[in-house]
């Protein structure tokens, strides 16, 4: 995130729990939380539910949430991050690099537009020094990031815009409105729906939550 052009005092931290006690601990102001969870046959059947009572129902959309389609399979981790953080640029001072530019070149396109945006990959492309970077900082960690592997989870984003909480994940159609939410209940708020997904898949542990925090 910081090779890319997000500020240093801007930092992920993990979410120890989704109860009170465990949230105080969470550095403020936190703009964004960060969830992974099991890709798994519960959360693709709901998803579909969830979708077809918002395409009868309609839902609210405020009209500067940044949303992009994910066609780059094994990228939901960067997907999620870059939605984290577009949604987010009245609070972070980005600088110049690969996230500005990629946002600045994508701003009046369309969720689709955006998302071949991001799969048109050559060695001179924005998204190529994304992926990249991306790659390289994987290779620090446990396994290694392969882009045709298997998914068996997936990364989501959530954030507080126009005093509602939306998840983003650009496997489904569009953004979900999980209600009204603020400033300062956006972290409380966006908790609840992650226990959501978790009591979906109560047989699996598999979850983890992040938060995107100004660490002074």
């Amino acid at each position: 995130m910081h090779l890319l052009g997000v500020p240093e005092q801007w930092t992920i931290v993990d979410v120890y729990g989704i109860d009170s006690d465990a949230l105080a601990w969470v550095p403020r102001p936190a703009i964004a939380l960060i969830l992974l969870f099991p890709y798994s046959d519960k959360f693709l059947e709901y998803a579909k539910e969830e979708a077809e009572k918002i395409k009868e129902k309609g839902q609210v959309l405020v009209d500067d949430i940044f949303y992009m389609k994910q066609y780059v399979s094994n990228a939901c981790g960067s997907m999620a991050l870059i939605h984290a953080v577009a949604n987010n640029t009245d609070k972070i001072e980005l600088k110049d690099g690969v996230f500005k530019k990629i946002l600045k070149d994508c701003k009046d396109m369309t969720p689709e537009e955006r998302g071949e945006l991001l799969s048109k990959v050559n060695e001179d492309s924005d998204a190529y020094k994304l992926i990249a970077a991306h790659q390289e900082l994987a290779k620090e960690g446990q396994t290694e990031a392969n882009p045709e592997e298997k998914v068996n989870h997936h990364f989501v984003a959530f954030v507080q815009k126009g005093g509602w909480l939306y998840e983003l994940d650009g496997r489904k159609d569009f953004p979900i409105n999980h209600g009204a939410s603020s400033e300062d209940s956006f972290l409380e708020d966006a908790a609840k729906v992650c226990k959501a997904f978790m009591e979906r898949d109560a047989d699996d542990v598999n979850f983890t939550i992040m938060a995107l925090v100004k660490n002074d």
